[in-house]
């Protein structure tokens, strides 16, 4: 082949080649596009496949009592008559609203408290004092997680029954925290391995109680997990039922998840303060998870990850 002949198919070549990556540059951009369009689409179905439901509990508290079975998804004349009933206790299913609402607080606040108690004492005894064998301890309470919650139900119920504490708001806080402390347990023990064992030492040189220890340097530098577990416990307490069903029957002892279900006992149900009950109960998690999302988030992060 001729020197021309070289000179003519070089450029050729290049062009070919520059075609091809142009088109498969052309390709990949369709198939990035087609991604991503896939992926928006994806999260068009979530986001209203999460809203739908939380739309239609509001738009029903906003409607009056016959109006609730109309066709319009929209309130036909919208009006906050359903949570001034719940609130001022105005239909005969809600005259212990205020006081069920204490008593899920009390059971919240006791579960949260007693959980932090219990297993930050148990991961500081283990892991602080250096409690021969005590890896089997925590290691024997993880391992309650093997039977679900709902198979003890019934021994619970009956365990309970038996010891007089039917109808008991202790009762519930007694099963609650057993399931809540084995999972505070190994976060914090898990979170205590950054706080370095020479700050206790230097404290026992000063003269520092092992109770002093606790109260003075381990408390305070464990707050972010202390936090997040709080927060698990308090979340998990104030959204259980099945237990709350069992061990609560009678109105002034029940809580307002127990209560919720009531309302479906009458012969016509009012949808619109069962909604309106439902979104004033939700607000107090809301509040509390989204003013601790972030420590929430740091603490069981530092405490999943081991060294």
């Amino acid at each position: 082949m001729s020197m021309r002949g070289f000179a003519v198919s070089g450029p050729l070549a290049i062009a070919a080649t520059s075609d091809r990556s142009t088109r498969a540059g052309r390709a990949a951009r369709r198939r990035r596009h087609a991604s991503n369009a896939a992926i928006l689409l994806l999260y068009a179905v979530m986001l209203v496949w999460t809203l739908t439901p939380i739309y239609n509990i509001v738009m029903i508290a906003l409607e009056h009592e016959g109006d609730v079975y109309g066709n319009s998804i929209v309130p036909v004349q919208p009006s906050f008559d359903s949570f001034w009933v719940v609130v001022s206790q105005g239909y005969w299913y809600l005259e212990n609203f205020w006081h069920q609402f204490g008593n899920t607080v009390f059971i919240a606040g006791m579960v949260t408290f007693l959980v932090l108690l219990i297993a930050s004492m148990t991961s500081f005894t283990v892991g602080r004092m250096r409690l021969r064998n005590g890896w089997l301890l925590t290691n024997a309470a993880l391992l309650t997680y093997v039977i679900p919650a709902s198979f003890l139900a019934i021994p619970f119920y009956l365990i309970m029954n038996r010891y007089g504490l039917a109808n008991n708001p202790w009762s519930v806080i007694a099963a609650l925290v057993t399931f809540a402390t084995p999972y505070a347990i190994f976060i914090f023990q898990e979170y205590g391995r950054s706080i370095p064992l020479e700050l206790d030492e230097s404290a026992r040189i000063d003269g520092a109680s092992p109770l002093v220890i606790y109260l003075r340097i381990y408390l305070p530098l464990m707050s972010p997990a202390l936090v997040a577990v709080g927060t698990y416990a308090l979340l998990l307490a104030w959204n259980e039922y099945l237990y709350q069903f069992l061990l609560l029957s009678d109105k002034r002892s029940m809580t307002v998840p127990v209560a919720l279900a009531q309302f479906l006992n009458s012969d016509q149900a009012p949808w619109n303060y069962m909604m309106a009950t439902a979104i004033i109960y939700a607000l107090p998690p809301l509040a509390t998870y989204y003013a601790f999302r972030h420590r929430m988030s740091s603490g069981l992060t530092m405490g999943g990850v081991k060294g």
